[in-house]
């Protein structure tokens, strides 16, 4: 009953039938009924290492952000320096918030001159629209497209040559974050960026809802020869992570600092944004606590939250996630520990069902290229 109530409430993504129909188990997530599994996390997993996959993640939310003052607001409320960017290209960035904090990381595409597109994350979509208006004091023209638009991920070593069928865009000259504006199965005007949350290689594909499911189903014939997969959030969350990305709500939030969270690399103190000053110094006077991989020395399996001790025992920190990773076949996470212990291979214990357990800390990405 409970599944049933709350579903009344969740929205479906233009692809949700598909995901039925392939006996996807789903689940509530970010306000949708998303797919969490599929044939299964760990077969999911390798197929995109191995070959490809595709994730349905069209509950992400996209703002485009146009005119004169386009530029401004965007160098206002994100930590990266836009001003860098030129046509065709894409930025990894963050919101910071008023109070050290981070309200979103997001993606930051240019189109044109004074022409941008926003792609936040999907539990975040209505808390990033209402504070970059808020800060909209420079004119820009702010459109909300996320209701309207369809996102699949096509992630793989075998992604480009499942594509590559679809398309006369050469894909092969695409460099890493950046885009196109193409046909791709018959389908005129599909966003094409070559990023992704896997490390494993891939494109995104940005269409409109009525062509979604042409879009799949075109996907799936094309990396047939592939053994392509459909593979759900498990997956994406065990992929990402073997890479040490960020996923917001556990490693990154409104109470951790860009610096703590090792995100100094997309934050530019050549320009002014949110909150400047006190991230400045952050990276000026040093911070108490970072955020770190770790992989587990004796068995078992970190998870969100568990706690993190040092060898006498004293709480250091959580971790804010944990797998067992189906690549490297060892139990992995992050995790905030004091600055003192971030070091690598720094001995650091996850308290698990209130035993202290032996990790140590390591460099990331976990899964080396």
């Amino acid at each position: 009953m409970y599944f049933c109530f709350k579903s009344i409430f969740m929205k479906n993504t233009a692809l949700y039938n598909k995901h039925v129909a392939l006996g996807a188990k789903i689940i509530p997530f970010a306000g949708y009924n998303m797919p969490v599994s599929y044939s299964g996390l760990n077969d999911e997993h390798l197929a995109v290492r191995n070959s490809v996959g595709v994730f349905d993640v069209s509950h992400m939310g996209e703002f485009k952000i146009k005119g004169k003052g386009a530029l401004e607001l965007i160098q206002k409320v994100t930590s990266n320096d836009a001003s860098k960017l030129t046509d065709w290209k894409v930025q990894y960035s963050c919101l910071p918030n008023d109070k050290g904090g981070i309200v979103d990381d997001l993606l930051v595409y240019r189109v044109a001159e004074n022409e941008y597109y926003l792609v936040v994350n999907a539990s975040n979509i209505e808390k990033d629209w209402n504070w970059i208006k808020k800060h909209n004091t420079f004119g820009a023209e702010m459109v909300d497209t996320s209701d309207s638009t369809s996102l699949l991920a096509v992630q793989g070593p075998k992604a480009l040559a499942t594509l590559q069928k679809l398309t006369k865009v050469d894909l092969s000259a695409m460099e890493y974050y950046t885009f196109t504006v193409g046909t791709m199965a018959g389908i005129e005007n599909v966003v094409i960026s070559n990023t992704g949350y896997t490390g494993a290689g891939g494109f995104e594909l940005y269409v409109g809802n009525d062509t979604a499911e042409k879009m799949w189903d075109a996907v799936f014939e094309a990396g047939k020869e592939f053994g392509i997969k459909p593979v759900g959030l498990g997956a994406r969350d065990t992929l990402r992570l073997e890479m040490g990305f960020c996923l917001y709500g556990n490693d990154i939030d409104d109470t951790t600092s860009p610096i703590e969270a090792g995100l100094g690399w997309i934050t530019k103190f050549t320009k002014d944004f949110t909150n400047r000053a006190a991230i400045e110094k952050h990276k000026t006077d040093g911070v108490s606590k970072k955020l770190v991989g770790f992989e587990m020395i004796d068995r078992g399996i970190p998870r969100h939250d568990y706690q993190i001790a040092d060898a006498s025992g004293t709480i250091i920190g959580k971790v804010t996630s944990g797998t067992q990773s189906p690549s490297l076949n060892k139990a992995i996470g992050m995790g905030y520990v004091k600055t003192e212990l971030a070091k690598p291979d720094s001995e650091i214990f996850i308290v698990i069902r209130d035993k202290p357990i032996k990790a140590k800390v390591c460099k990331i990405p976990f899964l080396k290229k």
